[in-house]
C-alpha cells in the first residue's frame, strides 16, 4: 500500500510539473500573437484537484456500498494474473468506461458533475485533472460494477480506472497533431480534441478511454476536421473565475429545474433526460442543436 501511495504521488508531481510546464510554454507562444493565454482556467483546474484530494479524505462515496455488494454475490474469483486476465480487465474496462461516459453526457445528473470537465474554454493538460468535487457522491463509479460483479476485486477495478483516467492526460494538448493509423484504433488528442469542442457538428462524440473503438463501433466517432475548428468550453460557455460557481453552477440549475417542475414525470426527465431538455421539446439538447445547426447550413447553401 505504501509503494501504490508513493508511486501516486510521483505521477501526481509528473502530472502537475507537465501541466505548468505546458502552460508557461504557451503562455510566451501567444505574447504577440494577439490572443491571450488565460491562467484562470489552470488556477480553478488546481483548485478542481486539491478540492478531490481534501474530500477523499470524507466517507460519501455511493459507489463503495454498491461494489461491496457485487463483490459479496460475486459469480466467480479471477485469482490468475495471466495475460489473458490482464486483456479481458482492459477490455471490460474499456467498455465499462465508454458507457459511463456517454452516460455522463446523456443523462443531466451525471453531466452535472462531469460538465465540470468541459467547462475550460481553453484546452491545455491542466484540463485533465479537472473532473469536479462530486464525483464520488454521484456514483459514476458504479458503471464498472459489472466487473466487480464477475469476480476483480473493487480495488483492481479503480486501479485499472485510474491508469486509464492516467493515460488521457496527453490527450489534452492542443499542439499534438493527427498520429496517423493510431486515431483508427486508440483515443488521440486529435479525438479528444473534437469531445471538448463545443461545435454543434462535434458534440457527443467520442467517449472512448485509451480505444477509440467502441466509438467507432456504436457510431459515436467523429473525426477533427481542418474545416471546423474546435471551439472549447460548454455551449453556453462558463465566465466564472470562481471555483465554486464552477464546480456547483450545474447541480444548483439542476435542482431549481426539478423543484420548480410542474409534475413528477417532467422532475423526473429533469434528471434523468439528457442536458438541455425541456418538457416542451423546445430545449438546448445535442439532438436539437445538430437539428438547427443543419437547417441554417441548409439555408445558407439555399440562398
Amino acid at each position: 500500500m505504501e509503494l501504490i501511495e508513493k508511486v501516486s504521488m510521483y505521477v501526481l508531481f509528473v502530472v502537475l510539473a507537465a501541466s505548468m510546464a505546458e502552460a508557461f510554454v504557451l503562455h510566451r507562444q501567444y505574447k504577440g500573437t494577439g490572443k491571450a493565454f488565460d491562467w484562470h482556467e489552470v488556477w480553478i483546474s488546481l483548485a478542481d484537484l486539491v478540492g478531490r484530494k481534501l474530500l477523499a479524505f470524507l466517507p460519501l462515496s455511493i459507489a463503495t456500498p454498491v461494489f461491496a455488494f457485487a463483490w459479496e454475490h460475486r459469480v466467480h474469483t479471477v485469482t490468475s494474473n495471466t495475460l489473458l486476465t490482464v486483456l479481458l480487465l482492459f477490455v471490460g474496462m474499456e467498455f465499462c468506461y465508454y458507457w459511463y461516459h456517454r452516460a455522463s453526457h446523456t443523462i443531466r445528473f451525471f453531466w452535472a458533475t462531469h460538465a465540470v470537465h468541459h467547462s475550460p474554454n481553453q484546452l491545455t493538460l491542466s484540463s485533465a485533472y479537472r473532473l469536479g468535487w462530486t464525483t464520488k457522491i454521484a456514483g459514476a463509479a458504479m458503471f464498472f460494477t459489472p466487473i466487480v460483479w464477475l469476480g476483480i476485486k473493487p480495488e483492481v477495478v479503480l486501479a485499472a480506472l485510474s491508469i486509464n483516467l492516467l493515460y488521457q492526460f496527453w490527450l489534452h494538448a492542443t499542439w499534438i497533431p493527427k498520429l496517423g493509423w493510431l486515431e483508427y484504433v486508440f483515443n488521440t488528442p486529435s479525438a479528444h480534441r473534437v469531445h471538448h469542442a463545443s461545435n454543434a457538428a462535434y458534440l457527443d462524440a467520442n467517449f472512448g478511454g485509451v480505444l477509440i473503438v467502441f466509438d467507432r463501433l456504436f457510431g459515436t466517432y467523429v473525426e477533427e476536421r481542418a474545416d471546423e475548428p474546435c471551439r472549447y468550453g460548454l455551449t453556453t460557455p462558463t465566465t466564472s473565475r470562481n471555483p465554486l460557481v464552477v464546480e456547483m453552477e450545474h447541480w444548483v440549475s439542476l435542482a431549481r429545474d426539478v423543484v420548480n417542475a410542474k409534475s413528477v414525470t417532467n422532475a423526473v426527465g429533469f434528471l434523468l433526460r439528457p442536458p438541455g431538455w425541456l418538457p416542451d421539446g423546445e430545449g438546448e439538447t445535442t439532438e436539437a442543436l445538430q437539428k438547427r445547426a443543419k437547417r441554417r447550413a441548409d439555408a445558407m447553401e439555399a440562398s
